[in-house]
C-alpha cells in the first residue's frame, strides 16, 4: 500500500501561483511514477503531469505546458505542482496518484494509477 498526501491549495487570484505537495509513504519503492489529476464540479478527471521516481522524466497535458512544473524529491519521496499564471478554470479539486508500472510511456488515463490522494482544493477568482 502506498499512502499519499496532497497540500498546498487554496485560494488565489487570477495571474497567481501556488505550489501543490503530495508526500508518499507505505511501500513507496514500489511506485514507478507520480500523476497529477484535477477535477473541476460537473467534469470528468483531467490529465495535468506526471513523473516517474529514476530519472524524474516528466509528462504534461499539452494545454498545460509552460505553466505548471512537475517535479520530485526523491529522498522526502514528495512530489510537486508549481503551478504559474493560474487561471478561473484551473479550478479544480487536484489528486495526486502513484503507479506501480510503466505502461509503455502512458500516463494521462486515470485508470492506470493504483493510489490516490484525497485530492486538495484550488480555487482561481477572476
Amino acid at each position: 500500500q502506498v499512502q499519499l498526501v496532497e497540500s498546498g491549495g487554496g485560494l488565489v487570484q487570477a495571474g497567481g501561483s501556488l505550489r501543490l505537495s503530495c508526500a508518499a509513504s507505505g511501500r513507496t519503492f514500489s511506485s514507478y511514477a507520480m500523476g497529477w489529476f484535477r477535477q473541476a464540479p460537473g467534469k470528468e478527471r483531467e490529465f495535468v503531469a506526471a513523473i516517474t521516481w529514476s530519472g524524474g522524466s516528466a509528462y504534461y497535458a499539452d494545454s498545460l505546458k509552460g505553466r505548471f512544473t512537475i517535479s520530485r524529491d526523491n529522498a522526502r519521496r514528495t512530489v510537486y505542482l508549481q503551478m504559474n499564471k493560474l487561471k478561473p478554470e484551473d479550478t479544480a479539486v487536484y489528486y495526486c496518484a502513484s503507479r506501480i508500472r510503466s505502461y509503455g510511456g502512458v500516463y494521462h488515463v486515470p485508470g492506470s494509477y493504483d493510489y490516490w490522494g484525497q485530492g486538495t482544493q484550488v480555487t482561481v477568482s477572476s
